[in-house]
């Protein structure tokens, strides 16, 4: 069941991200991203040493990252020299079984719902000053979705914004066609996301080569 979660997580980071397609390898999938602190993402569908040697000495450009679903201490040993653990990009593999719930926004702010094509739907709220106050987006991949980039700006947090834009994501899911949501969460993220629901399911280990 991880390495199936893992793949559509893959997957939809990539649509959601505009990256070209994931391509297959020995250990998981390559994701091309190109930006200078990260030059492209080696997803691993299995916490196999194996799988992180190979994988990582497969490796010649720096900044080039390892995700792996496992707890970051267990992957440090299994690395060969000029790679690095990031804890600090360490997340959490989690999921759901979507359902419609037909949120509303919190008093003084208005949220709406972006479709540009592509797959990937965009939502945003702003206050009452017209200032963004929150956002996300989810990547639908047909029976899947794939939650990415939920954010609250600090003034607004702990105004119940984020769930929001969780909710309304889910609805716009359901409402083509998915039932199940997947995502990679930080700390913080996890703490709300269970709150509505989700289920941690792995730790996501980050590893970042930097020789």
């Amino acid at each position: 069941m991880i390495a199936e979660l893992v793949r559509v997580w893959a997957s939809g980071w990539a649509l959601s991200r505009h990256t070209p397609r994931p391509a297959e390898q020995p250990w998981g999938v390559y994701i091309e991203v190109g930006q200078a602190g990260q030059v492209g993402r080696h997803v691993l569908f299995g916490a196999h040493e194996s799988a992180v040697r190979e994988a990582a000495a497969s490796v010649s450009a720096p900044h080039t990252w390892l995700k792996v679903p496992a707890e970051p201490e267990d992957v440090g040993p299994w690395l060969p020299r000029g790679w690095v653990v990031d804890e600090e990009e360490a997340g959490h593999l989690m999921a759901v079984d979507l359902s419609a719930t037909e949120p509303v926004a919190p008093e003084g702010y208005t949220g709406s719902l972006e479709t540009g094509g592509g797959g990937v739907a965009y939502v945003r709220v702003h206050d009452a000053a017209g200032e963004l106050a929150a956002k996300g987006q989810v990547a639908l991949l047909g029976r899947e979705a794939v939650v990415d980039r939920v954010v609250t700006e600090e003034a607004h947090r702990r105004r119940g914004l984020g769930a929001f834009v969780m909710r309304t994501l889910a609805d716009h899911a359901v409402a083509e066609g998915a039932s199940l949501g997947v995502l990679g969460a930080t700390d913080e993220g996890r703490a709300l996301y269970e709150t509505l629901g989700w289920k941690a399911h792995a730790r996501l280990a980050a590893c970042v080569y930097r020789p």
